[in-house]
């Protein structure tokens, strides 16, 4: 099978996918393997968009359970053993330009001093005539266990996610349709857009406007049960826990 294989430590396990029959194009690639944690995967769907991706993590900053080693996910994947999940997208629309993100997209505030104000539209009914804050976002549901999860400490099951960052105003996160769409316009700017971990921007100015909603394109995904493992995530948060107790001592020293 051709891939396109894409991480930061892919020699660690080039031979390993040779020895079950994976070659490494880079032109035209069948599948996309991931050696990396979630910023590979989510920097892979942005740059080979519609192309599986089969994620796996990396040893050297991720332990693996004894049922995730790559050798058995790699033979369950050719045995055809492993799942594909289809994982809906979202999209903003401002300015003349488009982003997608298998996560989220927000809209911070340009200025770190300074707030950012905005009004919100649901389905073009006015939700809220001016919010202050440093950012307002909405999430997909795959995305509602990472940032959205942080801001509202809550995730949700189906629909789209509106969260609200360090709001001034009394304003309640919500999960709205899958086929909602949300206007965003800038009162007080500069504002910058971000989807994922893409380094693109979108940069908004007074008075501009968004749209954000669901996106037509969705992302075919190999295995993302075994690469968000809860017993793979204990062994990475316990390693990261040991490595702070050893490097924390020598930084503040």
């Amino acid at each position: 099978m051709k891939i396109k294989l894409l991480g930061k430590n892919c020699d660690d396990i080039r031979e390993l996918l040779n020895q079950h029959g994976f070659e490494d194009n880079s032109d035209t690639p069948e599948l996309i393997v991931t050696y990396g944690g979630d910023g590979s995967l989510l920097g892979a769907e942005r740059e080979w968009p519609g192309i599986p991706k089969l994620p796996l993590r990396d040893s050297r900053t991720a332990r693996l359970c004894e049922k995730h080693c790559h050798e058995t996910q790699l033979q369950n994947f050719l045995a055809g053993k492993i799942s594909l999940d289809k994982l809906k997208k979202i999209e903003v629309a401002a300015n003349g330009h488009r982003l997608t993100a298998v996560n989220d997209i927000f809209i911070h505030n340009a200025e770190q001093a300074s707030a950012l104000r905005y009004q919100v539209w649901i389905d073009d009914e006015l939700y809220a005539d001016e919010i202050a804050g440093d950012a307002v976002g909405l999430s997909s549901v795959h995305g509602s266990s990472a940032y959205y999860r942080s801001i509202t400490h809550s995730v949700f099951r189906v629909g789209l996610g509106l969260a609200f960052s360090n709001s001034m105003e009394l304003v309640n996160h919500m999960v709205i349709a899958e086929t909602s769409s949300v206007k965003i316009r800038i009162i007080r700017g500069p504002a910058q857009i971000v989807a994922d971990n893409s380094p693109e921007r979108i940069v908004m100015g007074i008075g501009d406007e968004a749209i954000l909603k669901q996106a037509d394109e969705v992302a075919l995904i190999y295995g993302l049960e075994n690469f968000m493992c809860p017993q793979c995530r204990f062994w990475r948060h316990l390693n990261q826990y040991r490595f702070s107790k050893l490097v924390m001592p020598k930084v503040l020293s």
